[in-house]
């Protein structure tokens, strides 16, 4: 009776849904909470080698032989108990694998990052309960910059002081993710804001852009290393945006505008 419920409720709000731009990852079963799991694959491994996402043994032909700033969109899943590996395009070598079980509505992310020397996995899990008819933004943060270990992100108006404020993502460990695992991705308006990062519990800022968020926007934004010797610099970083959304299979580089 609740599914049927929830559906007589989708054919209410289809107009409405129409109206606010969602994209093929955000379609009515998706807010329902009724879609089948997804996964998507992002590499955000500097300088790393082309890799290949295989889902229970056997490789993914939505993620085969990507290189780095590689971001699938996300494709459907079986529920039940699910093992991602990150291996060598040849499949001989695995750089990282994670285990989980897989439900119905939720959204899964595996993250390739450089670990504590070798290569790791990160997987989110977002459950993705986003309201019928909103058109906000949400966002994530995962950090995945060796050389940065806790972060604050600001993502302000242009012309707010962050001495003012408290940050919109507060220390953020490195290989974590905020909001962590397991909770729905930060809402926000959609429009221009300014993206600044502090070590944490810093105001002083290492990192900052300007960044327009559209409407309906998912993103998830991956502090990593700057290039070459700097990637040994403390802080040193720049910013990667996966959009779930994005057809052209890429993430974002972001560099710092100081």
């Amino acid at each position: 009776m609740k599914l049927v419920k929830l559906l007589l409720l989708g054919v209410i709000s289809a107009t409405l849904l129409s109206a606010c731009g969602g994209g093929d990852d955000d379609d009515l079963d998706d807010r329902l909470d009724i879609a089948d799991p997804k996964v998507r694959f992002v590499h955000a491994i500097p300088a790393g080698p082309n890799v290949t996402l295989y889902r229970n043994g056997a490789a993914s032909a939505d993620a085969t032989n990507v290189g780095y700033k590689f971001a699938s969109q996300y494709f459907d899943v079986s529920e039940g108990q699910s093992e991602l590996s990150v291996k060598s395009t040849d499949g001989a070598t695995s750089y990282g694998t994670v285990t989980f079980d897989a439900k119905r509505g939720d959204k899964y992310t595996a993250v390739a990052l450089i670990g504590d020397n070798v290569t790791d996995v990160l997987l989110i899990e977002d459950p993705y309960n986003k309201e019928l008819t909103s058109n906000d933004a949400r966002v994530r943060v995962a950090n995945a910059a060796f050389n940065a270990q806790n972060i604050d992100v600001y993502l302000t108006e242009p012309t707010v002081d962050i001495n003012t404020v408290t940050p919109s993502f507060a220390a953020v460990g490195y290989k974590t993710a905020n909001p962590a695992s397991g909770n729905d991705s930060q809402s926000l308006e959609g429009g221009d804001y300014l993206l600044r990062i502090t070590a944490a519990g810093s105001k002083t800022v290492i990192f900052q852009s300007p960044v327009t968020l559209a409407k309906n926007a998912d993103w998830l934004l991956l502090p990593i290393p700057v290039d070459g010797i700097g990637a040994l610099v403390p802080n040193s970083i720049k910013v990667l945006v996966a959009k779930s959304d994005d057809e052209s299979k890429a993430t974002i580089e972001l560099t710092n505008t100081p």
